[in-house]
């Protein structure tokens, strides 16, 4: 499968992404601590927070193909930088999960998040450190 995007800076340090299949559009700035002005996601916090999404909907897709209750998912995430070479180190994500499911199948809800392709992408390059929490 493939998917395409394009992009292109619509103002000084500030990029327009389209995705092109669908036409939606976000847009990433320079962090302050780079020099911008921090207006927007950076595109270290996009690949940071897509950790977050991808979790969060491979989640959801399998506790609807199995039909396990699940009211809702939110997370949190932060990234954390390294200076040389300026990268992404690690990314600390939680995972709040609101479901009455059994022990069981929260363990199974755990393990599909945990195989998210995001993950599977970065986890020998970037720390992770995740949690999941009932609520």
């Amino acid at each position: 499968m493939s998917v395409k995007f394009t992009g292109q800076l619509v103002a000084p340090q500030t990029t327009e992404i389209k995705h092109n299949s669908s036409g939606a559009i976000i847009k990433t700035t320079a962090p302050v601590d780079n020099g911008g002005d921090g207006s927007c996601f950076s595109p270290t916090d996009l690949f940071a927070s897509s950790l977050g999404a991808c979790g969060t909907t491979i989640m959801s897709l399998y506790a609807s193909k199995s039909a396990i209750p699940l009211e809702n998912i939110h997370f949190e995430a932060e990234k954390i930088m390294d200076t040389a070479p300026r990268r992404v180190a690690k990314i600390i994500v939680q995972y709040f999960l609101k479901t009455n499911c059994t022990e069981d199948e929260f363990k199974k809800l755990v393990a599909a998040g945990k195989s998210c392709p995001v993950k599977v992408t970065i986890q020998n390059v970037v720390q992770i450190q995740e949690s999941y929490i009932r609520v």
